[in-house]
C-alpha cells in the first residue's frame, strides 16, 4: 500500500513533489503566491487577510501542462498562450483549488490565461 504524507509528516521535498498532480488533457497546473506576512509598514497581516489575498490572487506560477494544452490550432492559432515556468494572471477564482503539504495549488484550463508577466511582483488584485 502506498503511504501518504499528511501536513503534519517529516515529508522530504522529494516527497512532496512526487505528490503533486500531473495534469491532464487541456488543464494547467499553477502554484499561488507566496503571500506576505507584514505590510510595508511592518504591521502583521492577519491570518484572514493573508488567506483572503492567497485564494483571490490573480497571479499564478505555471508548474506543468496537461498533454493536450494549446493542441486546438482553431482556438490558439497562434501557439501556446504560456509555458512551463511562466508567471501568468488569470482570474481569482479559476480552477480546482487544492491544496499539498499546506500549499495551494490549482489546476486551471488552458483557456485561462489572461496574460503572462516578467515580474510578479508589485501585482495586486484591486
Amino acid at each position: 500500500m502506498t503511504e501518504i504524507a499528511t501536513e503534519s509528516d517529516e515529508a522530504t521535498e522529494e516527497t512532496k513533489a512526487t505528490q503533486l498532480p500531473k495534469p491532464t488533457g487541456y488543464h494547467i497546473l499553477v502554484s499561488m503566491p507566496v503571500i506576505e506576512e507584514k505590510y510595508d509598514s511592518g504591521l502583521l497581516k492577519a491570518d484572514t487577510t493573508r488567506q483572503f489575498e492567497e485564494v483571490l490572487s490573480t497571479v499564478f506560477f505555471v508548474i506543468a501542462l496537461g498533454p493536450d494544452c494549446y493542441s486546438d490550432k482553431g482556438r490558439f492559432p497562434a501557439g501556446p498562450w504560456c509555458k512551463k515556468g511562466d508567471f501568468i494572471l488569470a482570474r481569482p477564482s479559476s480552477g480546482t483549488r487544492l491544496k499539498i503539504h499546506g500549499k495551494e495549488f490549482r489546476l486551471i484550463n488552458d483557456d485561462t490565461v489572461e496574460a503572462v508577466v516578467e515580474d510578479p511582483r508589485g501585482i495586486s488584485r484591486i
